[in-house]
Protein backbone atom coordinates (compact mmCIF):
# COMPACT_ATOMS: atom_id res chain seq x y z
CA UNK A 1 0.00 0.00 0.00
CA UNK A 2 1.09 3.55 -0.71
CA UNK A 3 2.02 5.76 2.17
CA UNK A 4 0.06 9.00 1.75
CA UNK A 5 -0.73 11.75 4.17
CA UNK A 6 -4.12 13.41 4.48
CA UNK A 7 -5.45 15.91 3.60
CA UNK A 8 -4.86 15.56 -0.14
CA UNK A 9 -5.59 18.75 -2.04
CA UNK A 10 -4.78 17.56 -5.56
CA UNK A 11 -7.47 14.94 -6.13
CA UNK A 12 -8.05 15.27 -9.88
CA UNK A 13 -6.56 11.81 -10.47
CA UNK A 14 -8.92 10.24 -7.92
CA UNK A 15 -12.30 11.18 -9.43
CA UNK A 16 -13.62 10.79 -12.97
CA UNK A 17 -15.19 14.28 -13.07
CA UNK A 18 -13.23 17.06 -14.74
CA UNK A 19 -13.45 20.87 -14.80
CA UNK A 20 -15.89 22.56 -14.64
CA UNK A 21 -17.83 19.68 -13.09
CA UNK A 22 -15.64 19.05 -10.02
CA UNK A 23 -17.62 19.47 -6.79
CA UNK A 24 -14.96 18.20 -4.35
CA UNK A 25 -11.45 19.59 -3.99
CA UNK A 26 -9.84 17.98 -0.92
CA UNK A 27 -9.77 14.50 0.60
CA UNK A 28 -9.86 15.08 4.35
CA UNK A 29 -10.33 11.57 5.72
CA UNK A 30 -10.49 7.99 4.55
CA UNK A 31 -11.18 4.57 6.06
CA UNK A 32 -12.57 1.32 4.72
CA UNK A 33 -16.08 2.43 5.67
CA UNK A 34 -16.00 6.23 5.49
CA UNK A 35 -14.71 9.26 3.63
CA UNK A 36 -14.63 13.01 4.23
CA UNK A 37 -14.12 15.71 1.62
CA UNK A 38 -14.25 19.46 1.44
CA UNK A 39 -15.19 21.89 -1.31
CA UNK A 40 -14.85 25.64 -1.59
CA UNK A 41 -17.73 27.14 -3.57
CA UNK A 42 -16.20 29.48 -6.14
CA UNK A 43 -17.84 32.22 -8.19
CA UNK A 44 -17.45 30.29 -11.45
CA UNK A 45 -19.36 27.20 -10.23
CA UNK A 46 -21.98 25.77 -12.60
CA UNK A 47 -24.54 25.39 -9.82
CA UNK A 48 -24.62 29.00 -8.59
CA UNK A 49 -27.62 31.27 -8.62
CA UNK A 50 -27.74 34.57 -6.75
CA UNK A 51 -24.38 33.63 -5.13
CA UNK A 52 -25.86 30.45 -3.61
CA UNK A 53 -24.67 26.88 -4.28
CA UNK A 54 -27.86 25.14 -5.39
CA UNK A 55 -29.30 21.73 -4.48
CA UNK A 56 -28.04 19.92 -7.63
CA UNK A 57 -24.50 21.02 -6.76
CA UNK A 58 -24.86 19.73 -3.21
CA UNK A 59 -26.15 16.37 -4.48
CA UNK A 60 -23.29 16.17 -7.00
CA UNK A 61 -20.87 16.99 -4.16
CA UNK A 62 -22.33 14.06 -2.20
CA UNK A 63 -21.90 11.70 -5.18
CA UNK A 64 -18.35 12.88 -5.87
CA UNK A 65 -17.43 12.33 -2.23
CA UNK A 66 -18.45 8.69 -2.66
CA UNK A 67 -16.48 8.55 -5.95
CA UNK A 68 -13.49 9.97 -4.08
CA UNK A 69 -13.68 7.07 -1.61
CA UNK A 70 -13.61 4.55 -4.46
CA UNK A 71 -10.89 6.43 -6.35
CA UNK A 72 -8.61 6.68 -3.34
CA UNK A 73 -9.18 3.04 -2.40
CA UNK A 74 -8.10 1.95 -5.91
CA UNK A 75 -5.18 4.43 -5.85
CA UNK A 76 -3.88 2.79 -2.68
CA UNK A 77 -4.01 -0.59 -4.47
CA UNK A 78 -2.18 0.81 -7.54
CA UNK A 79 -5.22 0.09 -9.68
CA UNK A 80 -7.13 2.43 -12.01
CA UNK A 81 -10.36 3.69 -10.47
CA UNK A 82 -13.53 2.40 -12.10
CA UNK A 83 -16.31 4.66 -13.31
CA UNK A 84 -19.42 4.67 -11.19
CA UNK A 85 -22.96 5.97 -11.42
CA UNK A 86 -25.63 7.15 -9.02
CA UNK A 87 -28.07 4.25 -8.73
CA UNK A 88 -30.58 6.01 -6.49
CA UNK A 89 -30.93 8.94 -4.15
CA UNK A 90 -33.30 8.90 -1.21
CA UNK A 91 -34.15 10.87 1.87
CA UNK A 92 -32.17 13.91 0.70
CA UNK A 93 -32.87 17.05 2.66
CA UNK A 94 -31.17 20.40 2.07
CA UNK A 95 -31.51 22.75 5.02
CA UNK A 96 -29.24 25.59 3.92
CA UNK A 97 -27.57 26.69 0.68
CA UNK A 98 -23.91 27.72 1.02
CA UNK A 99 -22.76 31.03 -0.42
CA UNK A 100 -19.87 31.79 -2.74
CA UNK A 101 -16.49 31.39 -0.98
CA UNK A 102 -17.94 29.12 1.71
CA UNK A 103 -16.24 25.77 2.26
CA UNK A 104 -18.44 22.76 2.89
CA UNK A 105 -17.35 19.44 4.38
CA UNK A 106 -19.03 16.22 3.32
CA UNK A 107 -18.89 12.95 5.22
CA UNK A 108 -20.10 9.63 3.84
CA UNK A 109 -20.47 6.42 5.78
CA UNK A 110 -20.77 3.14 3.89
CA UNK A 111 -23.81 1.25 5.13
CA UNK A 112 -23.63 -1.71 2.72
CA UNK A 113 -21.38 -2.75 -0.13
CA UNK A 114 -21.99 -5.78 -2.33
CA UNK A 115 -20.79 -6.62 -5.85
CA UNK A 116 -20.05 -3.04 -6.88
CA UNK A 117 -23.20 -1.55 -5.35
CA UNK A 118 -22.62 0.75 -2.39
CA UNK A 119 -25.26 2.28 -0.08
CA UNK A 120 -24.04 5.32 1.83
CA UNK A 121 -25.34 7.80 4.38
CA UNK A 122 -24.07 11.32 3.67
CA UNK A 123 -24.02 14.59 5.61
CA UNK A 124 -22.84 17.99 4.42
CA UNK A 125 -21.63 20.56 6.94
CA UNK A 126 -20.92 24.28 6.84
CA UNK A 127 -17.87 25.93 8.45
CA UNK A 128 -19.74 26.09 11.79
CA UNK A 129 -20.07 22.26 11.64
CA UNK A 130 -23.85 22.54 11.23
CA UNK A 131 -25.55 19.96 9.00
CA UNK A 132 -26.77 21.76 5.88
CA UNK A 133 -27.81 18.64 3.91
CA UNK A 134 -28.18 14.91 4.42
CA UNK A 135 -29.34 11.87 2.56
CA UNK A 136 -28.69 8.35 1.36
CA UNK A 137 -27.32 7.35 -2.00
CA UNK A 138 -26.73 4.11 -3.82
CA UNK A 139 -23.82 4.09 -6.26
CA UNK A 140 -23.00 1.42 -8.81
CA UNK A 141 -19.62 0.65 -10.35
CA UNK A 142 -19.85 0.31 -14.12
CA UNK A 143 -19.02 -3.14 -15.42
Amino acid sequence: MKNTKLPIRNIKHLIPQKEPFEMVDTLLGFSETSVASSFKVTENNLFLKDNLFLEPGIIENMAQTVALHTGYDYFLKNEPAPTGYIGSIKKVEVFHLPKVNETITTKAEILHEFMGVTMVKIEVFNAKKEVIASGQMKTVIAS
